[in-house]
């Protein structure tokens, strides 16, 4: 048997990336049974690597002697000092738009109404912006391994594209002429921040 992976996430846009990864590279990555009745961790961290590694250790216990997979993302806006960073999932509840992010309620949509506020009047060439992701791996609440990933971009005055998740819509690739929103599943994990460390991640292992 192959690799097996179980990625403690309940993001459906996540969850489609991983299979979407196992698929290219002959793994199988699933979503960590049982995760959506455990109490989920205190995500303190500063930085992806401290909360992505605190994840995937904490997730760990809950599936003796499996490799649990657990990610930390989002968007590095060079005009707003980094931000929104670590809180990317959490840009507009932190605003006190939102109670709290969930997949499954408008938490992207007033994400990104935020963003654009945010961005308002900055000109095309000062809104450089980067997608950063953090993999851990870990197993019995060790950590395994970690790796990383990054795709440049920049920011739009108007989202662009239905596929995606997240800020999507508004991160231009200038080297395909096309948002992240708008380009199709296969092409996204060769290139994205997420598909970059999954590569990254893999080899190690």
């Amino acid at each position: 048997m192959g690799l097996q992976l179980f990625a403690a996430t309940t993001s459906q846009g996540k969850l489609r990336d991983f299979h979407t990864a196992a698929r290219a590279f002959g793994v199988s990555i699933e979503p960590l049974p049982g995760i959506e009745e455990i109490e989920p961790p205190e995500e303190a961290g500063t930085t992806f690597a401290a909360n992505a590694t605190l994840k995937a250790i904490y997730y760990s216990k809950f599936a003796p002697d499996e490799m649990v997979l657990a990610d930390d993302s989002g968007l590095e806006v060079d005009a707003l000092s980094g931000a929104p960073g670590v809180r990317s999932a959490r840009f507009a509840a932190d605003a006190g738009l939102v109670d709290s992010p969930d997949a499954n309620d408008n938490t992207d949509v007033w994400n990104n109404m935020l963003l654009l506020q945010k961005m308002a009047g900055i000109p095309a060439p000062l809104r450089m912006a980067r997608y950063h992701c953090v993999l851990a791996c870990a197993k019995n609440g060790a950590l395994y391994q970690t790796a990383d990933g990054t795709v440049e971009g920049t920011i739009l005055e108007a989202p662009r594209g239905t596929g995606g998740f997240g800020y999507d819509p508004l991160f231009y690739l200038p080297q395909l002429g096309k948002t992240m929103a708008e380009v199709d599943l296969e092409t996204k994990l060769g290139l994205s921040h997420r598909g970059r460390a999954i590569a990254a991640l893999l080899a190690m292992l």
